[in-house]
């Protein structure tokens, strides 16, 4: 049975109002599954930053039930579900320190500390923030993304849940999927979900396609705090006798293009790879044109190699590049 909902319903889920009208525009899904893969691709890849600042807002400040902006009755009392172990367990001076730290992180970052609170305790939530309070404003931006992305999910399938014309296997399934959103939330490492779960005993899930390839990239331009656009991007995988290219030895082997773009207006990659469920583990490089980009830099070019593991090939891999005319960095992100 096709199921589809209105905007009020999907804004309930994601406070975007853009989110909303697209899933809708979508509609209607098959399962719960088929709309929590589109509701990735809209988020991840149609939308603007606009749009997640507006689903940041409708959000309350951890520790409170209602936001500041116009929220639904519905993503209210879910909010207050969502914080109620956190809530159970604060006492008078945890949700004191946890309000003051929630000023700090908007005063850093300019949004709501975000982070799905689901069976999180206040010490748990409040460890969080100060260790994400850390982090560089265009890493904590993309971890709040992550995390809005997870709280849609898990009230997506309750949405479904609560709908009366779903049939029992419906049903069933849309506690299943729940529950799994529930177990990723626990498995955060450093800010960031992986894509993978272990097998569960009994009946298996189908998890949802990949909705973008297992590999992409972004560039920022920190120097400007802006997207850099126009660089070529080049994705290649090392094939050789050794499984990998041996430091400081020249081996029989040679690095075999995959995909090449060039960054948009958002400083996004076009497609580098094959939108595959599976990615070859294996050696990989990302080059990035920076000399054209930028001709008085300190580098004509950028290079990052990393290497997935055979027990990695079904999470994502971002590896986005933050330039200045004289310094890069990067990091894993989802």
């Amino acid at each position: 049975m096709e199921l589809s909902f209105d905007e009020k319903d999907y804004a309930s889920c994601c406070g975007s109002s853009r989110f909303a009208k697209e899933m809708v525009i979508a509609s209607p899904f098959s399962s719960l599954q088929h709309s929590i893969s589109v509701a990735r691709n809209i988020w991840f890849n149609k939308i603007d930053v606009n749009s997640w600042l507006q689903a940041f807002s409708a959000h309350p400040q951890i520790g409170q039930t209602h936001s500041p902006s116009v929220a639904s009755q519905t993503s209210a009392q879910w909010s207050k579900g969502e914080q109620s172990t956190a809530l159970a367990t604060a006492t008078g001076s945890s949700l004191q320190e946890l309000s003051e730290w929630n000023a700090q992180y908007r005063n850093k970052f300019g949004f709501v500390f975000l982070i799905c609170a689901s069976g999180r305790s206040t010490d748990e939530i409040l460890a969080e923030l100060k260790k994400r309070y850390t982090n560089r404003p265009i890493v904590e931006f993309e971890i709040a993304a992550q995390e809005q992305m997870k709280i849609t999910e898990l009230r997506l399938a309750k949405l479904f849940s609560s709908k009366e014309s779903i049939s029992s296997t419906t049903n069933k399934d849309s506690i299943v999927v729940a529950k799994k959103a529930e177990e990723d939330r626990i498995s955060i490492i450093g800010g960031h979900v992986t894509s993978d779960s272990a097998n569960s005993p009994g009946k298996s899930i189908q998890l949802p396609s990949r909705t973008r390839p297992p590999i992409t990239t972004h560039v920022l331009d920190v120097s400007r705090g802006a997207p850099a656009a126009g660089i070529e991007v080049l994705l290649e995988a090392w094939r050789g006798t050794q499984p990998r290219p041996t430091f400081g030895v020249a081996d029989s082997g040679s690095w075999i293009v995959q995909g090449s773009s060039t960054t948009d207006s958002d400083g996004r990659s076009g497609q580098l790879l094959s939108i595959v469920d599976d990615v070859n583990p294996g050696i990989y490089r990302i080059s990035f044109n920076t000399g054209m980009y930028n001709p008085n830099g300190f580098f004509p070019y950028v290079s990052i190699v990393f290497e997935i593991l055979e027990s990695q090939k079904k999470q994502h891999f971002h590896v986005p590049l933050l330039l200045s005319p004289f310094s890069f960095s990067t990091y894993r992100g989802s």
